[in-house]
C-alpha cells in the first residue's frame, strides 16, 4: 500500500497530513488569509485524502486502464506528497501566517507543533502496530518537530532551504544507504524501542521508510514557504502558477531525457509486491535497486531530485489552483461544501478509512480489486460524514481530540 498521509487544521482548525491534523492558530499574530485561501487548503486536501483513498482501496495500477489508469498513477506518491506539502503550510497557520509569531505566543505556538508531532508519532506507531509501515502518521510526528527550528523563517529562506533539500538529500539518501548493510541495520534496531513496537523504527522514519524524513522535508519546508505567501494575490497565485509548471515539466522532462522510456515508473510497478494495492512496503528502502542510474528517475515514492522536484511542482499547482476557483468561483464552493467538510477533518478522514476496513473486511477471495465501487462508496462515506458532523461541530473528532491536548500550552509564559 502505499499513501497516507494526512493530518491537519485550516479554516476551522483541526495536522497529517496525512497526514495529519490542520492547524489554526489560537492567537492572532498577522493579518489572516483570505476565506479563499482557507477553503482552497482544505479542498486541496481533501482532493489529497480521496487520493490516498484510491491507492489504498481502488485497483492496482496494473489493472487499470485510460483514465482511470491515469488517476491511478497521479494519486500514486502524488497524494502523499500533497498531504506533507499541507503539513508544513498547517505549521505557518500554527506559528504565524504572513508573520511569525514572537515572544510568548511564539513559544506557545512551538510548544503545540511539539505536542501535535509527539501525538502523532505514538498514533503512527500504535497503527502501526496493526497496519505496517504505510502509515505515515510517524513520519508526520518526525517532519514536525524537525520543521520547529524553521517556523520564524520567510518565504524566500524557506524555499531556498527546500530547493537546497531536494538538490542534497536524494544523494545523501543513496549514499547512507548503500552503506547501511544488514548488519548495521539489524543492530540499529536492536536498540530501537520504536522497531520492538512495530515495523517502523527511528532507522524507518529517517532514512529507510517509506516517507523518509530525510528526503520529505523537502515537501514539508515548500509547504512552510507557501504558507508565508498571500495566496489570494492575483500575482503571487500567476507566479507560483508558472513555478508549479516550470518545476513539473522540467523534473519529468529531465528524468525522461536522461533515464529514459521508464523514468516516470512507479515503485509499485517495480518494486516488491505489498499485495492488494501493489505497492512497495516500508521496509524496502528508498533505493531498491541500489545503482546510481536510480537517481535519474522521478516514479512516484522514488527519492530522487527529480521525483521531489516534480512532485512539488504538481503539489503547488494544486493548492493554488483550488485557491483560485474557492476564490473566483463562489457558486462552485458552495456546491464543494461537503468536500471542502472533508479537507478540514483531514485526520479523522486518515485514522477513519483504516478502521472502517478492518471492520468491513471481507473472507479472502469474496472481493475484487478490479472494481472501483469500494472506493467511490468509502468516499461518499466520508462526503457525508463531514458533511452531517461540520453542521453542528467546528472540528472532526480527531481534530477535536488534537487541538485539546495542546491547550496546556496556554499556561507557557
Amino acid at each position: 500500500m502505499t499513501q497516507t498521509q494526512p493530518p491537519q487544521e485550516t479554516s476551522a482548525p483541526q495536522e497529517n497530513s496525512p497526514p495529519p491534523p490542520q492547524t489554526s492558530p489560537e492567537s492572532p499574530a498577522s493579518p489572516g488569509p483570505s476565506m479563499g485561501r482557507l477553503v482552497g487548503v482544505d479542498l486541496a486536501r481533501a482532493l489529497a485524502v480521496f487520493g490516498m483513498y484510491v491507492v489504498h482501496i481502488g485497483p492496482p495500477l496494473s489493472a487499470t486502464t485510460g483514465v482511470a489508469s491515469w488517476i491511478r498513477y497521479m494519486s500514486d506518491g502524488h497524494s502523499s506528497v500533497l498531504f506533507a506539502t499541507l503539513a508544513g503550510f498547517s505549521l505557518m497557520l500554527l506559528a504565524g501566517r504572513r508573520e511569525p509569531k514572537t515572544g510568548q505566543a511564539g513559544r506557545q505556538a512551538r510548544a503545540r507543533i511539539a505536542i501535535r508531532a509527539v501525538i502523532l508519532l505514538a498514533l503512527g506507531t500504535v497503527m502501526a502496530m496493526e497496519y505496517g509501515g504505510v502509515i505515515i502518521l510517524g513520519f508526520y510526528g518526525v517532519y514536525f518537530l524537525l520543521a520547529l527550528p524553521l517556523v520564524r523563517l520567510g518565504a524566500r529562506s524557506l524555499a531556498i532551504i527546500a530547493a537546497a533539500f531536494a538538490l542534497v538529500t536524494p544523494q545523501l539518501a543513496f549514499v547512507l544507504t548503500s552503506l547501511l548493510t544488514p548488519s548495521v541495520q539489524q543492530s540499529i534496531n536492536t536498540y530501537d524501542p520504536l522497531r520492538h513496537l512495530s515495523e517502523v523504527g527511528v532507522l524507518d522514519l529517517v532514512l529507510t521508510g517509506f516517507y523518509p524524513a530525510l528526503t520529505w522535508m523537502s515537501f514539508v519546508i515548500a509547504g512552510m514557504a507557501l504558507g508565508r505567501l498571500d495566496l489570494s494575490c492575483g500575482t503571487i497565485q500567476k507566479r507560483l502558477a508558472a513555478l508549479g509548471a516550470t518545476l513539473t515539466a522540467a523534473a519529468y522532462g529531465m528524468s525522461l531525457l536522461l533515464a529514459g522510456k521508464g523514468a516516470l515508473r512507479s515503485l509499485a510497478e517495480d518494486g516488491p509486491s505489498s499485495g492488494g494495492s501493489g505497492s512497495m512496503p516500508a521496509d524496502a528502502g528508498s533505493f531498491p535497486d541500489m545503482s546510481a542510474s536510480f537517481l535519474l528517475k522521478a516514479g512516484p515514492h522514488s527519492g530522487t531530485t527529480f521525483d521531489i522536484i516534480g512532485s512539488v511542482g504538481i503539489a503547488i499547482l494544486v493548492i493554488v489552483g483550488a485557491a483560485v476557483a474557492m476564490d473566483r468561483l463562489p457558486r462552485l464552493r458552495r456546491l464543494a461544501k461537503p468536500v471542502i467538510a472533508v479537507g478540514t477533518m483531514s485526520l479523522t478522514a486518515y485514522v477513519g478509512h483504516f478502521l472502517a476496513q478492518t471492520a468491513l473486511t471481507t473472507p479472502a477471495g469474496t472481493g475484487t480489486q478490479q472494481s472501483w465501487l469500494p472506493l467511490i462508496m468509502y468516499i461518499l462515506a466520508a462526503i457525508l460524514f463531514a458533511a452531517i458532523w461540520s453542521r453542528f461541530f467546528r472540528r472532526g473528532p480527531l481534530e477535536y481530540l488534537l487541538n485539546a491536548a495542546t491547550k496546556p500550552v496556554k499556561h507557557i509564559r
